[in-house]
């Protein structure tokens, strides 16, 4: 099979010709359709992230479909269209895992990271970590919601009720929460890099009520920020955007460090919260959701071979909403 392999942080991944991989007795093989890409990609290629298994291949958004079953696996089938995330594999018993937060477990393993992941045109997965892709999804459309998706309704989870909310970073997870956000009665006000006024206006094409610069503040405070870029100097900036009672959800794996700021920017009872990972409950719940809504995902695609022309394009931010390798399309 061919795969786009990373064998030393901060240098090109390397196209490659690897063997299929064996299905274990808990795993599917699944026959890679699309593997979207994701920032926390580029965060281990430029060593933001530590310790990720070398040589690796990269990507947690895979869409495929079921091409052998292991023999202890149970629901899917072969051809069975389904989706693999950022987490990969938990213990089971540890505290968090058995008190519903399987997403803080130490002993966790992730797609992409120490499992390899969707840059190839065969990948391994958990089966208790697939989910099944809602029918009339193409897989270019369904390969952003597995992570881009599944943290943007995590962070929107944590923002509670609130009606109206900042999304700082207007990329790949904000342009589908978007959709979200309004499908719940919700507004956003969207934040790019300054002086972006393509974000701005593709923000506002998506509903957006307000788009301006991550420097600037909106027009009236805002009851909770979602902090996606992995920028620190944000968070201050996000705390002066809320009101009293609001909150500054972190959503991204990794963040430059936050400055400090005065204590009258957090007093008021505002308050910062990280999101880390997922749950297999937060996809199923979102799987559902994504059909509702129904959301469309904006995407740029590049062949498997293209994958370091699409990490390049996705650092220097020419990107509107999600880039995919489309390897084997529908």
């Amino acid at each position: 099979m061919k795969a786009m392999v990373l064998h030393t942080v901060g240098e090109p991944l390397e196209l490659r010709d690897l063997p299929v991989p064996k299905v274990e007795e808990h795993q599917l093989l699944l026959k890679v359709q699309s593997c979207g890409i994701c920032r926390t990609d580029l965060h281990i290629v430029d060593h933001e992230l530590q310790y990720p298994k070398l040589p690796l291949i990269l990507g947690h958004q895979i869409v495929g479909t079921v091409h052998k079953v292991g023999k202890h696996v149970t629901g899917f089938k072969i051809g069975d269209k389904v989706g693999v995330p950022w987490l990969g594999y938990t213990c089971e018993h540890c505290t968090f895992c058995k008190n519903d937060q399987e997403n803080l477990c130490d002993n966790a393993q992730f797609t992409g990271y120490q499992i390899n992941g969707g840059f190839a045109e065969f990948a391994t997965a958990n089966a208790r970590f697939c989910f099944p892709i809602p029918d009339g999804y193409p897989a270019n459309q369904a390969a952003p919601l597995l992570c881009a998706g599944l943290i943007g309704y995590r962070s929107l989870r944590k923002a509670d009720d609130a009606r109206t909310l900042g999304f700082y970073g207007f990329g790949s997870a904000a342009h589908i929460l978007t959709q979200v956000a309004l499908h719940q009665d919700r507004k956003v006000y969207a934040f790019t890099r300054p002086g972006d006024a393509r974000g701005q206006q593709f923000a506002r094409s998506l509903g957006a009520t307000w788009g301006g610069g991550s420097e600037t503040l909106p027009p009236q405070k805002l009851d909770a920020a979602i902090i996606f870029a992995p920028a620190g100097h944000l968070v201050p900036q996000a705390l002066k955007a809320i009101k009293k009672g609001g909150k500054v959800i972190c959503a991204g794996i990794h963040m430059s460090d936050i400055p400090s700021f005065p204590y009258s920017d957090l007093w008021g009872e505002r308050s910062i919260e990280s999101v880390a990972n997922l749950t297999r409950q937060d996809g199923l719940e979102f799987m559902q959701l994504a059909p509702k809504v129904p959301i469309h995902s904006t995407v740029t695609t590049y062949p498997l071979a293209q994958a370091n022309q699409a990490l390049d394009d996705l650092r220097a931010g020419d990107l509107e909403g999600s880039a995919v390798l489309a390897i084997n399309p529908d």
